[in-house]
């Protein structure tokens, strides 16, 4: 089994939510589409896939976020992960 592709910008924003007091896991060992995180504090949880300034959605990706009956957030920076979580 190949270690799991995470991009650049991913342990930025895990250290962002964290030092707000979100809980952050890591599901990039999961693949087949399944999102890069998933992130909570109190009664909130986020299922968020990471990608690059202008990286795109895998077909797994997709097809994955349109069979899930619920929300998926792309996050791109630190500071979009900091407004999800409604800090900036």
């Amino acid at each position: 089994m190949r270690a799991a592709k995470i991009d650049v910008n991913q342990p930025l924003i895990v250290d962002a939510l964290r030092a707000i007091g979100v809980s952050v896991q890591s599901l990039a060992t999961v693949g087949k589409g399944c999102p890069d995180l998933v992130a909570a504090k109190g009664d909130k949880c986020w299922l968020i896939e990471v990608k690059g300034p202008k990286g795109k959605l895998t077909p797994d990706q997709e097809r994955w976020i349109g069979n899930w009956r619920g929300t998926v957030h792309v996050i791109r920076t630190a500071d979009e992960a900091l407004k999800l979580v409604g800090v900036l």
